[in-house]
């Protein structure tokens, strides 16, 4: 993943990571990605994870929980008498989804690097041969979404009783995402004796089960509860006709900077995303119906800045951390307060200022007023029309729309007239455009941007 680290910049007054009992040659390659002091987060669970303790850490989206497990587990690694062997990992990161499970190897590859250690991710959605490869050369921390593990596990590609440190990342998601039970397999096939750091932003959904059962006499350490506010994050409710709903996200979306935009339902965000693209607006789509290969290739065309839109259903709302997101417009407004403060965290990441709308129709005003409430959040309400000059005033500077052509016929192609440096997705390759698969259809207007979606209705992802 190509997005740029957290410039994290708490007061200098804070103790340093070396203080901390980080590695120096962890803090060289932290200081040379911008990474100087650590997050709240960071500071409370580094001496209690270093020391071998079980923790258990609390705090919302984008507070620094990667880097808290991330130092921990490769510190410790490195201090071990331990070797990897081959299908038996050293450390096991789960993840409730390929996006997470990605970017927390990106975060981690580096610095695995500087203390000659291995890491590897495993999940669906890919081929699982080149996995099984890899784990039979040895790897010392794996990082996997449980559901292909479990497979690997089954089918004896992998063995987790060599497993010294394991970590649970967003653990209340893999618990709405119904993740528990395999979780709970998982868990019982690593040595009862080893360490186990749970991160997570609340505890229910079943989370406190996994505390009992597989933490020993953990260490809580409570920073930014999911209630928190966030100081630099402003939040607006755009109370509209649904007939100027498109309209006004247009408006948005066209302004300068990244802006992530929320729908309940995967046809809903597919939908959504050739609309914008066919108004001119540089838009991907991120969705669980979507290929590997296209999520990643979404995803980062996003996070480099080539497409300024992503249009994503909730998979995108927990564990996708790109920095300078300065918008997040939920088009759809969510059914779960919680699903409001998670992909509202999507912006306003480390320390950054962000603003988040809600689109509202009058039909939907009783369901946002009661979001709003319980996700804790004092939202400004304003009832607007497209040209409304606070939609300049959410999302600053001049305007840009890219005039799509026409779509015509296309002549076929053999497979030796593409030419790879064309830039074409023939057979051969070549580089496929951003938005490649988002063509344009017709626009049209519609009550809510996922389809069926409906108040009270849990839109898949």
């Amino acid at each position: 993943m190509a997005a740029r680290r957290p410039q994290q910049t708490t007061p200098a007054s804070s103790p340093s990571f070396a203080d901390l009992g980080v590695p120096d040659a962890l803090t060289r390659v932290l200081a040379s990605t911008g990474v100087d002091r650590p997050f709240p987060i960071q500071a409370a669970t580094l001496p209690d994870a270093l020391a071998g303790r079980d923790v258990l850490g609390r705090g919302r989206t984008g507070s620094g929980k990667t880097y808290a497990f991330v130092l921990a587990v490769l510190t410790r690694l490195a201090a071990s008498t331990t070797t990897r062997r081959a299908g038996r990992p050293r450390a096991l990161i789960l993840a409730p989804t390929r996006e997470l499970a990605t970017q927390i190897d990106s975060v981690m590859a580096p610095l695995a690097k500087a203390l000659s250690l291995t890491t590897m991710t495993v999940f669906g959605g890919v081929g699982a041969r080149p996995q099984i490869t890899r784990l039979r050369a040895g790897v010392d921390v794996l990082v996997a979404c449980p559901g292909r593990l479990a497979d690997h596990v089954d089918a004896g590609h992998a063995h987790l009783d060599a497993v010294e440190i394991t970590v649970l990342d967003e653990a209340d998601h893999m618990a709405d995402l119904g993740f528990l039970p395999t979780v709970r397999r998982l868990l019982d096939q690593t040595p009862r004796g080893g360490q186990r750091l749970l991160f997570s932003a609340t505890l229910d959904s079943g989370v406190d089960v996994l505390v009992r059962r597989f933490l020993t006499d953990p260490v809580v350490h409570s920073v930014d509860s999911t209630l928190s506010p966030v100081a630099k994050m402003t939040h607006h409710v755009l109370h509209v006709q649904a007939e100027d709903r498109f309209a006004v996200l247009v408006d948005l979306t066209a302004a300068p900077g990244r802006t992530v935009v929320f729908t309940r339902t995967k046809r809903g965000a597919k939908t959504l995303t050739r609309r914008l693209v066919a108004a001119g607006v540089t838009a991907v789509e991120l969705h669980g119906n979507l290929a590997q290969a296209a999520r990643a290739r979404n995803l980062k065309a996003f996070s480099e800045g080539e497409v300024r839109t992503l249009v994503a259903t909730d998979i995108a709302a927990r564990g996708i951390h790109i920095d300078d997101v300065a918008l997040v417009v939920h088009a759809d407004p969510p059914v779960e307060h919680k699903a409001y403060l998670h992909r509202s965290g999507r912006t306003a990441r480390a320390g950054a200022a962000g603003t988040v709308v809600t689109l509202m129709t009058d039909t939907q005003a009783p369901e946002v007023r009661e979001l709003t409430r319980k996700a804790g959040i004092a939202a400004t309400t304003t009832r607007l029309r497209p040209g409304d000059a606070l939609l300049h005033k959410l999302a600053p500077g001049e305007r840009a729309l890219v005039p799509q052509p026409p779509t015509t016929p296309q002549p076929s192609t053999t497979r030796h007239e593409v030419s790879p440096s064309t830039g074409s997705r023939g057979r051969r390759g070549g580089k496929p455009s951003p938005t490649a698969s988002t063509r344009s259809v017709p626009a049209r207007s519609a009550a809510s941007f996922s389809a069926r979606a409906r108040p009270g209705a849990r839109g898949s992802r």
